[in-house]
């Protein structure tokens, strides 16, 4: 069993779950590897570092990983899709903050979990994606052109707002007068989306949302799309750039750039307890109220 464990941060809650995850990949005998930045903030922390210096450390994976642990909150699945890219590695979050939506194992089971998934006791919640393109090109986009929770358009450096010309497969939407627009997944759709009015859709949803930021116009609404469809959009305001963002990863665009979205040509794949399932997640975090636990 060939393993990848990745985090970015550092809290009591990380300290006890590194310990726990390394202790039953120790004694499953895995061939474990831990993300080189993450180990180095390892070994700043925990006090048992010792015992863990038959791991190896990887600065990029490859198709031989069986599947990748993450060790944080949704936020650090969202970074650990980087190394994932298109290679079809599963993912499964431990969670160290707050109830999430993708990072749903808690400290206590995580031996348990480890153990059904040798075992074969989980199934696989495939997430579509956003691919972005620019014209002209932005290299920092063109390096990692893929978001797992949404694409947003963002005004900058103004308290003006900003027009986002809108078309859809080629046919004129509308022009949004707003601080910017969410283009949103499935996935993403409990996330800023929603913070801005957008529904709620199950992760197996064939849909993309469409939720503007602060609009102007009352007359705009969250608008729920085929994930078929390509998004072409333009930005046009009183500075002379604006922001994109791919999920945490920000770039600067000029106004006037061509920005087209589609759907991604892959996947990521979602490790999904047999015990756990969306629905679940979403009854504990939208329906009971937030899980304060930290």
């Amino acid at each position: 069993m060939k393993v990848a464990v990745f985090g970015r941060f550092y809290n009591e809650t990380t300290t006890t779950s590194v310990e726990r995850l390394f202790a039953y990949l120790l004694e499953k005998d895995a061939d474990a590897y831990i993300e080189t930045e993450f180990f180095n903030l390892i070994k700043e922390n925990s006090p048992h570092i010792d015992e863990y210096r038959s791991f190896k450390t990887f600065d990029k994976l490859d198709k031989s990983f069986d599947f990748l642990v993450s060790i944080g909150g949704d936020g650090t699945i969202l970074r650990a899709i980087i190394f994932v890219k298109d290679m079809d590695i599963p993912i499964i979050g431990i969670n160290t903050g707050r109830l999430g939506f993708l990072a749903t194992i808690q400290v206590d089971q995580i031996e348990s979990a480890i153990q059904n998934i040798i075992d074969g006791k989980y199934k696989i919640s495939e997430r579509s994606l956003l691919s972005v393109e620019t014209s002209p090109e932005n290299k920092e986009i063109s390096a990692l052109n893929f978001a797992l929770n949404e694409v947003a358009i963002s005004r900058k450096n103004t308290t003006s707002m900003i027009t986002v010309e809108t078309h859809l497969d080629g046919e004129y939407l509308t022009s949004y007068w707003s601080d910017g627009l969410i283009i949103s997944t499935p996935t993403g759709s409990t996330g800023y989306s929603l913070s801005c009015g957008g529904p709620v859709i199950t992760p197996s949803n064939n849909s993309f949302v469409l939720a503007p930021i602060a609009p102007h116009n009352l007359s705009a609404r969250p608008l729920i799309i085929p994930d078929s469809t390509e998004i072409q959009l333009k930005v046009a305001g009183r500075e002379d750039s604006h922001l994109i963002s791919l999920d945490s990863r920000i770039a600067t665009l000029e106004n006037g750039t061509m920005i087209t979205i589609k759907k991604a040509d892959f996947t990521i794949k979602m490790i999904d307890l047999l015990n756990e399932s969306f629905l679940t997640t979403l009854r504990k975090k939208l329906l009971w109220g937030e899980d304060k636990r930290n």
